[in-house]
C-alpha cells in the first residue's frame, strides 16, 4: 500500500510524517473499481497497510496485512521494514505484531532478482538454519508467514522450515518446484513484476525476456506437479501500479496455464484464505 508504482522513495516519503488517508484511500478506490475484493499487504513500518485494513470494508474488500516485515539488519529489506540482529529482537519483533494489528508474520530472506545479470539475486539470503528458526518462531506464536524469497537454496529452505507462502521465487529448479506442489505453501510468483519492465528500457529485455519465459514455464511445471498459486502482483514494485497490475499479473498467469487458470488460482486463494 504504501508503494505506488512509480518511485519508492517519494511513495515513502508521503507517509512518513503519518499515514495520509487520501492516499490510502485512492488506491483502494482503484482495487474497487476493478471488482477485486481480497487482498494481502506485505506492510510496511509506517502504518499505511495497516490503515488500509482498517478502511478497506468500507470498499467491499478484506484486507490482511502484517504489521511490517522483518529483515536482518544488513539485508535486504531495511528500506521499509523493521530489523533486528540477535533472536531476541526477531522474537520481541514477532511478539508485537498482534498489538499492533498485524494478522500474520512477513520475512525478507532473500535479495531481489537482478535484473542486469541472469541468475543474480542481489543481497546475500539469510542461512537455512536461520531460516528454519524465524519460521518456527512465528508459528509457534500462532503466526502464518509469508517469505519474501528468491533463489532456489533459500526457497528450498523456506519450504523445509514450512513456510505458508513464498512470494517471487525466482530461479527454482524442478526438484524444489516438486517439494512446493507436495509442501501446503501457496506460490506467489509475481510474473508482473518481470513481465511489465519488458520494453521500459530500464533494465535489458536480453534479461528480462528469458527470464518470464523461465518463470512462466516454472508455473506451468509446478501447477503439473499439484503445486498451489495466488495471483499476487507486488503491486507498488515499479511499473506495478495498483488495480491494474493485479489484472495484468492475471493475463500472464493466463499465458502460462492458459484453461486451467482460473481452477488453479481459486485452489490458490481457498488456501490462503485459510492460513492468512
Amino acid at each position: 500500500m504504501i508503494l505506488d508504482g512509480v518511485y519508492w522513495r517519494a511513495a515513502i516519503d508521503r507517509h512518513r510524517a503519518g499515514v495520509r488517508d487520501e492516499a490510502v484511500r485512492g488506491t483502494l478506490a482503484e482495487y474497487q473499481k476493478r471488482g477485486i475484493t481480497w487482498l494481502r499487504d506485505g506492510g510496511d513500518r509506517w502504518g499505511a497497510a495497516l490503515r488500509a485494513a482498517e478502511l478497506a470494508p468500507e470498499y467491499g474488500i478484506r484486507y490482511r496485512a502484517p504489521a511490517f516485515p522483518i529483515c536482518r539488519k544488513g539485508r535486504y529489506g531495511a528500506f521499509i521494514g523493521r530489523t533486528y540482529e540477535t533472536f531476541g529482537e526477531y522474537r520481541a519483533l514477532v511478539r508485537v505484531t498482534r498489538p499492533a494489528g498485524g494478522s500474520f508474520v512477513k520475512l525478507m530472506i532473500s535479495g531481489l532478482i537482478d535484473f542486469d545479470h541472469p541468475g543474480v539475486v542481489t543481497s546475500e539470503p539469510l542461512a537455512p538454519e536461520e531460516i528454519r528458526d524465524l519460521i518456527a518462531f512465528a508459528h509457534d506464536e500462532g503466526f502464518s508467514v509469508m517469505a519474501h524469497a528468491n533463489g532456489d537454496d533459500t526457497v528450498a529452505a523456506a519450504l523445509a522450515a514450512g513456510v505458508d507462502s513464498v512470494e517471487h521465487g525466482a530461479y527454482l529448479r524442478e526438484e524444489t518446484l516438486c517439494r512446493l506442489a507436495e509442501s501446503k505453501a501457496v506460490w506467489v510468483p509475481t510474473l508482473v513484476t518481470i513481465g511489465n519492465l519488458i520494453g521500459d528500457g530500464r533494465y535489458p529485455d536480453a534479461v528480462l525476456k528469458p527470464l518470464l519465459e523461465q518463470q512462466l514455464a516454472n508455473v506451468r511445471f509446478a501447477v503439473s506437479k499439484g503445486a498451489r498459486i495466488a495471483a499476487g502482483s507486488d503491486a507498488g514494485a515499479y511499473r506495478v501500479l495498483h488495480g491494474q497490475g493485479t489484472l495484468d499479473e492475471y493475463a500472464l498467469l493466463r499465458r502460462a496455464l492458459g484453461e486451467n487458470t482460473d481452477r488453479v488460482l481459486e485452489a490458490g486463494l481457498a488456501e490462503i484464505r485459510n492460513k492468512f
